[in-house]
């Protein structure tokens, strides 16, 4: 039997004709014939079995990784085989340590090997390793070697070191296109633009990828419209370079511009509708960018992980929960995996759209839990003033072995902050520093102060603010403003709202605050003085926003808005809430309103067509009474709409959340989430 095996009448792979390619539809057979009968490390069977696994057409890297692993002794070919196939499937860190088994067994590589591995070094950017094999190469003879000295000019290129690559490249005999197109990309990217053009001018010939990377590194360094002159001039407009300038174009804020290329594409890659959907999300265009992911479906396309992404992001943004569910669903039908990025932006999704029994169900699920996954379920937790949840995780992961990072002590520092936890958000913020030597930055501060403010230690979170290596922002003069106002410290809310006032003179916040501190304290002539600064400097308050999400459709509605197709019905509703909140005895807080609008009856009236008053109207108007009414708010919800939405859902006996630009509110039974409001 054994002879028979190694009989070119018998096995398709020895035939002198070479016709095994006819079979590489059936490389599992031919593997489990081998191992039955024993044959399996012969040299020529195992060599292009292997080539099958790992021909382009195939691509089986997983079973070419367990018959690579099967043979007792590689041949050269088996050892570049496998390391090609790992960086073709951009798995450069399986084949960096392929190689390193392979020169550790005395395996010496040659000229097929040391350009895939030098690949793989420069797409992980592993300076330390691919200058180690450099070294290598110079050392057993390959360093005057075409192909070597050409992948080493894009090594060196993409990490930025031209120098080193004009060194290798002025050593080269023959310095082909390739390598030339390498250093136009490294210049180029790297904003030497005049270098880079030089050479493309000097070149006597060049190709599509010639013109493509001048655009694309002329795009990643800014600039954009020297980028658009050589994309005009191209002979034949390559999708690379489509791509690339709607890249540039998106990521300098021209959003119109790249639609237009979009739109001019003859064939449009995935990495295209990626392009435009992730620039859509970058540009705040969240709607355009889910209505392009419907497109790409309707295409017949399948989204990779990084469409996705970009989708549950804008998702986020919008706080659309039904959108949110049917890309879950999607995911889980088409079998994305959850272990990587994928899991904690389904995480950030649902925690951003108010359903955190979803997001701790998919933390929940993720088998192999990594630090993106903790970080995300606790800054969840936290955002949602569940403190006792995010701490408890926050310690469960530090027992396990998790060390956290910058991100997860915001987190949790917020968590502290909503449940005015001073003593563990001290102890917390000095773990940090101590104990992971994670250095403070100005969103750590202005957690840390912020609690502090809230429990009214005030002289401390003022003495912290002045201690801050760098200069504090909005955000924290803003903390410290309010617990002034909150405590009744006239004269630390002064020092706080001047400096805000520096930082930020068009923010119309701080002057409500300080004028309503001063008409507590009796000062008129300064609430004057205050309101004639504000009509001087022209500051207003930004309009007040909210979006409601019902049938999978979004609903905007502004302060005092009868746009709407049920603004009679929305009113009428509103109208009925008014006489409810009257007879459970609220009585209107207009200490917030803007000085601008006086009488107490127009106050009242401005804060009775705040705009989440009208999406609660119409929340309750037309979904059923178990559906929590979610909406999501572009300002601070102020102290009166707070008390009525707390009144409200006793009223009506409905779950009502609101997301505002702080944070999460979870109103129930009369409750909010959050431990304390200002």
């Amino acid at each position: 039997m054994k002879n028979l095996v190694h009989s070119s009448s018998f096995n398709p792979f020895l035939s002198q004709d070479r016709n095994f390619t006819q079979f590489p539809q059936n490389p599992h057979q031919f593997h489990a014939l081998y191992l039955k009968t024993g044959t399996l490390n012969h040299p020529s069977l195992s060599s292009r079995l292997l080539s099958l696994y790992t021909d382009p057409k195939i691509n089986d890297l997983n079973n070419a990784l367990y018959l690579f692993d099967e043979l007792q002794r590689p041949t050269l070919l088996s050892w570049n085989l496998i390391i090609k196939c790992c960086v073709q499937n951009h798995r450069s860190n399986d084949a960096i340590a392929l190689f390193s088994r392979m020169v550790l067994h005395g395996v010496v590589p040659d000229g097929f090997t040391l350009p895939c591995v030098i690949k793989g070094c420069a797409r992980l950017n592993a300076v330390h390793e691919g200058k180690q094999v450099h070294g290598l190469a110079l050392k057993i003879g390959f360093g005057s070697d075409k192909f070597v000295q050409s992948s080493l000019v894009s090594m060196y290129a993409k990490w930025g070191e031209m120098g080193v690559a004009k060194e290798v490249f002025d050593k080269m005999e023959d310095k082909d296109l390739v390598s030339l197109n390498s250093l136009i990309d490294g210049y180029a990217r790297n904003g030497d633009v005049e270098f880079a053009m030089k050479l493309f001018d000097e070149m006597s010939e060049r190709d599509e990828f010639t013109w493509s990377a001048l655009v694309d590194g002329l795009c990643k360094c800014g600039k954009i419209e020297a980028a658009r002159e050589v994309f005009d001039q191209m002979p034949s407009k390559s999708l690379v370079s489509f791509n690339a300038m709607i890249n540039g174009y998106m990521k300098c804020g021209k959003v119109h511009l790249a639609n237009q290329l979009f739109s001019r594409m003859p064939v449009r890659s995935l990495i295209s509708w990626n392009s435009m959907i992730a620039g859509f999300e970058l540009n705040g265009q969240y709607f355009e960018a889910l209505e392009l992911f419907d497109a790409l479906l309707e295409e017949g396309l399948m989204p990779s992980n990084v469409t996705i992404l970009s989708a549950l992001t804008a998702v986020s943004s919008l706080a659309v929960l039904s959108n949110g569910r049917w890309i879950h669903s999607f995911m889980v039908k088409h079998g994305f995996e959850l272990d990587g990025v994928l899991g904690t932006s389904l995480i950030t999704m649902y925690s951003k759209c108010g359903s955190m029994e979803s997001a701790m169900k998919v933390f929940e699920a993720i088998p192999n839990k990594k630090l993106g996954h903790w970080t995300a379920i606790i800054v969840g937790l936290g955002m949602h003033g569940l403190a006792d949840q995010a701490l408890e995780l926050f310690h469960e992961m530090r027992r396990i072995g998790m060390k956290p990072h910058d991100i997860t002590f915001i987190g949790v520092l917020n968590a502290c902050s909503h449940a005015g936890l001073v003593e563990e958000g001290s102890r917390i913020f000095h773990m940090m520093i101590d104990e992971y030597k994670i250095k403070p930055t100005v969103e750590h501060y202005g957690c840390y102060v912020d609690i502090l403010c809230r429990a009214g230690h005030l002289e401390q979170a003022k003495k912290i603010i002045e201690s801050m290596p760098m200069k504090p922002n909005k955000v924290i003069w803003m903390s410290l403003l309010g617990g002034s106002r909150n405590h009744g410290n006239l004269e630390i809310g002064e020092y706080a709202a001047h400096n805000l006032i520096e930082a930020d003179p068009d923010f119309a916040g701080c002057y409500t605050v300080l004028s309503n501190m001063y008409a507590a304290a009796g000062k008129w002539d300064k609430v004057s003085q205050v309101r004639e600064m504000m009509k001087k400097r022209g500051v207003s308050k930004d309009a007040g926003c909210s979006f409601i999400e019902h049938k999978g459709q979004l609903h905007k509605f502004i302060v005092g808005d009868r746009s709407h197709s049920q603004s009679e019905d929305i009113y009428a509703k509103l109208k009925e809430m008014r006489e409810k909140l009257k007879q459970a005895g609220h009585v209107p807080d207009t200490s917030q309103v803007l000085l601008n609008i006086e009488g107490e009856k127009e106050k009242e009236s401005e804060l009775e067509n705040h705009s989440e008053r009208l999406a609660i109207s119409f929340g309750l108007i037309n979904m059923e009474g178990t559906t929590p009414i979610r909406i999501i708010k572009n300002l601070r919800v102020c102290n009166d709409c707070h008390q009525v939405t707390k009144l409200l859902s006793v009223i009506y006996d409905r779950e009502i959340v609101v997301r505002d630009n702080s944070r999460f509110h979870h109103f129930k039974n009369g409750s909010c989430s959050c431990n304390d409001f200002w």
